[in-house]
């Protein structure tokens, strides 16, 4: 895995697990797992996995209305080979796509695996990629427009 990518899947799990108020904590944080950033790069993969600030909560996933479609220009492909899709996206926000994808679950999908730009969807036994087209179409607006 790419240093982007796991730099990025660690601060998911930090964030999930631990209440952080400052950059200097999740610095300790990735430190301690064995990664060294800077304040710069935690502000470009906040970005990339919209991460926000509350006084009340730190650092958090942002969560967006299910009324406010969310914006589609990180996605540039999506393939489908026999029980697997792949959702190709800009560098660096494949783990944010991902997340939104598995925030609006899908009986088609068993599973996500997310790189630094590259999505792999694990079909469910008996679903093809229309299901999975239509499940998606609730997470990524335009979806459809996308496929190969």
């Amino acid at each position: 895995m790419q240093l982007p990518a796991l730099r990025r899947r660690l601060l998911l799990e930090i964030l999930e697990q631990n209440r952080i108020f400052s950059q200097e904590q999740l610095q300790e944080q990735l430190r301690s797992r064995g990664i060294e950033t800077t304040q710069a790069t935690l502000s470009r993969d906040f970005k990339a996995l919209q991460v926000v600030k509350t006084p009340r909560d730190g650092y958090r996933l942002q969560r967006q209305p299910s009324t406010i479609p969310p914006s589609t220009r990180e996605v540039v492909s999506v393939e489908f080979s026999g029980q697997n899709g792949v959702v190709k996206t800009q560098p660096g926000f494949a783990p944010a796509v991902a997340i939104r994808i598995d925030h609006h679950p899908c009986p088609a999908i068993m599973g996500t695996l997310a790189g630094d730009d590259t999505i792999l969807l694990i079909l469910r036994h008996g679903f093809g990629p229309q299901m999975v087209l239509d499940c998606l179409e609730k997470a990524i607006p335009e979806i459809k427009q996308y496929l190969i």
